[in-house]
């Protein structure tokens, strides 16, 4: 524990002078000082990953090789295991894979939530392969890694994709676990009560990112082309009960529900949209399917639903996350996956380099200790976010001036004002003071603020219940 404290305060101290340089992003301010992301890459070295869907096993055995053959920059590890038992695995990919960077942010992938969804599990597979083997050719590759640690999933349902088939575009046969749950319904909901059974899956994921606090992350899908972002779900949700039929009609009727940092969730969905090669351009996969302008979408604006992987990323655990539909076709046949690999690969590198933009630092005690679970609030954004057990934060925000409060049982509360720029992050580094009195009084206490608990919906019975089921089922299947 001392060495830690040690090793802590000597980062801390020279944060001030080197992290903003450290930090600095050529992606924000247009200075292109990679090579062109576009090009086929080389893969002499590299463990064979031809153009094909691997079924589990032939997964395993690639996420392995690499592990074997890159151990200085990768790590992998299983967050659980899937309703029939394989294993759901997570690639790390950084100069520091085996244990968190102190000050240096943690983002994700996760794909194949839906199993008959396969092109994002493909991807990342090849999105592991070209960083590995671009870290030692490519500066802008060698930036993010060194200082990004990079969590990507391939697979979130290995059960639901071991019964899908290829070329199936639009059915829903394989999209549910083995339990026949989706899992992308099964996840807390803050606008409604979400009473279905929890998954093996889902709560693997849970309890992942409580352990590792995720600052950027990504949810790859497939049935359209868009980027879509927080909310999900809508507040109409809590209300028009006095009728099924109302509720059924008011939930769909393509309202956008807008979160406390819809201008970032904007400008992240943006950021995949226009370094794809198509997905910017609104393209509607079928006649009468919706076209996205910019391709992105407010999620509750395209359709509603309760339980998604997305809003509980953000408001149970301050991790930013969008949908990222990435194919019209579900599971299209394996001779296209090249092209989604072109299509694609831009997008997925410069998307997780948002995370270095905003405000980040530290919060220390008058020893120079960090701050656990300290509360970091932006004036006008109803979300905390809370450091980590190094006392690190981060926050994701637009070019602007913003103020922030920081608090903390048994601490006085402080405000600062700061200034974003485009062109490398805001370093933060708060002293919170004890709130104990001279006189040996007790401390201070800031209140807690008043739990949102959602509230539980009124159950419905009987023919009209069934009828909203089936619209419900209907709309989930048909939109992914």
């Amino acid at each position: 524990m001392e060495a830690r404290k040690k090793l802590f305060l000597i980062y801390f101290m020279l944060a001030g002078s080197t992290f903003a340089q450290s930090f600095h992003n050529p992606s924000l301010n247009g200075e292109e000082t990679s090579t062109n992301l576009g090009e086929v890459e080389s893969r002499e070295n590299a463990p064979d990953l031809e153009f094909q869907y691997h079924d589990h096993d032939q997964m395993t055995r690639y996420l392995r090789a690499v592990s074997a053959k890159y151990p200085e920059l990768t790590a992998l590890y299983s967050i659980g295991k899937s309703v029939q038992g394989r294993d759901l695995w997570v690639m790390v990919v950084s100069v520091s894979p085996y244990e968190h960077m102190i000050g240096k942010p943690d983002v994700k992938y996760v794909a194949n939530i839906h199993g008959n969804e396969a092109v994002g599990r493909e991807l990342l597979l090849h999105l592991i392969q070209y960083l590995v083997t671009s870290y030692a050719t490519d500066p802008y590759v060698k930036w993010l890694l060194d200082n990004t640690r990079i969590h990507l999933m391939p697979s979130m349902n290995p059960d639901g994709f071991a019964i899908s088939r290829e070329g199936q575009c639009d059915t829903i046969h394989g999209r549910h676990n083995a339990r026949r749950h989706d899992l992308n319904r099964n996840f807390p909901d803050f606008f409604k009560a979400n009473t279905k059974q929890p998954q093996p899956e889902t709560e693997a994921v849970k309890q992942w990112i409580s352990k590792i606090q995720f600052v950027l992350s990504g949810s790859l899908h497939g049935g359209a082309l868009v980027a879509s972002y927080p909310f999900d779900n809508t507040p109409s949700s809590r209300i028009c009960r006095s009728s099924v039929l109302c509720s059924v009609f008011q939930n769909y009727e393509h309202t956008p529900s807008i979160s406390p940092d819809d201008d970032v969730f904007k400008h992240l969905s943006l950021v995949y949209s226009k370094n794809h090669a198509k997905m910017s351009r609104g393209v509607s996969c079928k006649s009468g399917s919706p076209r996205f302008e910019n391709g992105i979408t407010n999620g509750a604006a395209w359709y509603p639903l309760t339980g998604g992987m997305q809003d509980y990323n953000y408001l149970w655990h301050g991790c930013m996350e969008v949908t990222l539909e990435i194919s019209c076709c579900k599971y299209p046949p394996a001779h296209e996956l090249p092209k989604y690999w072109q299509d694609n690969k831009q997008s997925l590198i410069k998307y997780l380099a948002e995370v270095h933009r905003g405000a980040h630092g530290f919060v220390m005690d008058e020893n120079n200790n960090p701050v656990e679970r300290a509360a970091i609030k932006i004036k006008g954004r109803d979300v905390n976010y809370h450091t980590t057990n190094f006392g690190e934060f981060w926050r994701i925000l637009l070019p602007g001036t913003y103020r922030m409060d920081i608090s903390a049982e048994g601490y006085l509360p402080q405000e600062v004002e700061f200034i974003v720029i485009d062109s490398h992050p805001t370093l933060l580094n708060v002293t919170l003071r004890s709130a104990k009195r001279i006189d040996g009084g007790p401390y201070y206490r800031p209140l807690p603020p008043p739990p949102r608990a959602p509230p539980v919906p009124t159950p419905s019975t009987g023919i009209f219940a069934s009828l909203t089921n089936s619209f419900n089922n209907m709309v989930s299947n048909f939109f992914g």
